[in-house]
């Protein structure tokens, strides 16, 4: 008897040697990326489809805006893979790669990175770099006047099309955005304000088809919206 209770004893040892050494080998490089906690950034992205991304091998669309009476629109094709870009407007059609930008695409390639930041801002938080994004916040938005969560990207005063510039983002609890604010070089009053509105889903991707002023006869949307 005295035998069995030894031999059970040491058995209780081993299993708890074995259990407590597996615990005290489990360190934070082996905790995998997916249990890593996402930024806000990479929340808000992911709210947009960012993890869809890779599958992406052309996008489409076309960049309108309506001043009152006036209509403005250019028509783009993006392989995002290579880096090729078209463009169809009422000045010409253009084609070239990003890659290697001469004098004659640079004019295209400015509008492009535009039109594309539009279409594509929630990804441009993570996919930009030179770049400083303050830590959320709840604020009144200027629109709408409602509590919604905030953050502010700031931009490198060196290289890029606008250096220095900053955006204020102000989305929901979702990490939906609702309205945001583009302030040129940085400064204290808004440049512009506008809203996130009319969202559609293209294979994974979500986008904000329409962006209004409160105030005035603007509106800048995107038509023609294709992603496979």
């Amino acid at each position: 008897m005295t035998r069995f209770l030894t031999i059970l004893c040491m058995i209780s040892l081993l299993v708890s040697c074995k259990a407590e050494t597996k615990e005290e080998n489990t360190t934070p490089e082996m905790i995998s990326e997916e249990q890593k906690e996402l930024t806000v950034a990479e929340k808000i992205a992911q709210a947009y489809g960012i993890d869809n991304w890779k599958n992406v091998n052309e996008i489409q669309f076309t960049f309108n805006v309506d001043r009152g009476d006036s209509h403005f629109e250019r028509s783009w094709t993006w392989s995002p893979k290579t880096d090729n870009v078209g463009l169809l407007s009422n000045e010409g059609d253009t084609n070239y790669n990003r890659k290697s930008l001469d004098s004659l695409s640079l004019d295209a390639d400015r509008a492009f990175v535009n039109d594309k930041y539009w279409l594509l801002s929630p990804f441009q938080l993570v996919w930009d770099q030179g770049t400083t994004i303050s830590k959320s916040t709840k604020e009144t938005a200027p629109m709408s006047k409602t509590k919604l969560n905030k953050i502010t990207i700031t931009y490198s005063n060196e290289g890029g099309y606008t250096p220095g510039d900053a955006y204020d983002f102000y989305f929901d609890d979702e990490y939906l955005i609702k309205e945001w604010v583009f302030r040129k070089g940085n400064s204290v009053e808004p440049s512009m304000i506008t809203s996130f509105e009319n969202y559609s889903e293209f294979n994974g991707i979500k986008i904000a088809k329409d962006h209004v002023k409160s105030e005035g006869n603007w509106k800048l949307y995107f038509t023609d919206i294709t992603i496979r």
